[in-house]
C-alpha cells in the first residue's frame, strides 16, 4: 500500500499533467486563460518532486 507522500506525488503529478492539457486547449482556442493552467502546472509539478522526496527520505535507512 503506498504511503501518503508516494499518493500526493501521484495526485500532483496527474494534477499537472491535466492543467498541461487544459493550458494547450485554452492556447489553441486562443484564449490567454492558458497562462493561468501553466502556473498551476508549475506548482502541482514542484509540489509533485516535493512529495517524492519525501516519500523517499521516510524509505531510506535510518544509519
Amino acid at each position: 500500500m503506498p504511503t501518503d507522500a508516494k499518493r500526493l506525488a501521484l495526485f500532483a503529478s496527474a494534477v499537472c499533467v491535466l492543467a498541461v492539457a487544459a493550458a494547450v486547449v485554452s492556447f489553441v482556442n486562443g484564449l490567454w486563460l492558458g497562462a493561468l493552467w501553466l502556473l498551476l502546472a508549475g506548482l502541482s509539478s514542484n509540489m509533485a518532486w516535493y512529495y517524492v522526496r519525501r516519500a523517499r527520505a521516510a524509505a531510506a535507512p535510518k544509519s
